[in-house]
């Protein structure tokens, strides 16, 4: 999904959660992983971190935070809400790495 801002995000992720839960599925059966920024209009990626974890129904989805507000004081606000992995703006390449590490984790092998 795509958002506007973090309470839209969170919206989104509710329904989402609970569509699952109708179809008898696990969240992480269709969302691999959370990328949020810091900086939000009405709800920052730190709360919408904090409700994600909160959530039973997002046990073992990921969140990485990615944001240009990157000193120390930031990383461990945001390990201490939750964030799985905190990647400063400004750094693509460890982007793609942690994106595609955290992807590759939660997707089942295809059985043939």
């Amino acid at each position: 999904i795509s958002a506007v801002n973090g309470r839209r995000a969170w919206e989104e992720l509710k329904l989402m959660a609970a569509q699952a839960e109708a179809a008898g599925r696990k969240v992480s059966d269709t969302l691999s992983l959370v990328l949020t920024d810091v900086e939000m209009p009405e709800m920052d990626g730190y709360i919408l971190t904090r409700s994600i974890k909160a959530d039973p129904r997002f046990e073992g989805v990921p969140v990485v935070m990615h944001s240009s507000l990157s000193g120390m004081s930031n990383q461990q606000l945001g390990k201490s809400v939750g964030v799985d992995e905190y990647v400063p703006k400004f750094e693509p390449q460890r982007l793609s790495q942690t994106l595609r590490r955290l992807i590759s984790r939660n997707v089942a092998p295809v059985r043939k």
